[in-house]
């Protein structure tokens, strides 16, 4: 019987896993998960938020690459499915993005979108 490799529904980058893993070292809290979720609100109607999480819902969807797990509720789920989430270090600042290609527009900091 051959396997059939199946994909993430998000995928997680290696800058977003080795960000993810430090801080959860750093807050000396091995259960700590990253939780992405979707909201309204933004100057493109809806916006990305990020939060830290060692509570699972019975009904998110976890991610997990390596060790690191990225959480999903539900409602999220919809606007991030096939999306990648990133760390990123720059001019701005350093923060956690989204490039999601479901996206129609987004805003020129790349926080909010509209699908």
């Amino acid at each position: 019987m051959t396997q059939q490799y199946i994909p993430q529904p998000i995928a997680v980058t290696a800058s977003a896993v080795n960000k993810v893993r430090g801080l959860v070292i750093e807050e000396e809290n091995p259960a700590l998960k990253l939780r992405v979720f979707v909201t309204g609100g933004g100057c493109s109607g809806f916006q990305y938020g990020f939060t830290f999480d060692d509570a699972v819902n019975e009904d998110d969807t976890q991610v997990a690459v390596d060790d690191v797990t990225v959480l999903v509720d539900p409602l999220s789920y919809q606007y991030l499915v096939g999306s990648e989430v990133d760390y990123k270090e720059g001019l701005e600042g350093s923060r956690f993005v989204v490039n999601n290609p479901n996206a129609t527009s987004t805003c020129g900091c790349g926080a909010s979108f509209t699908v």
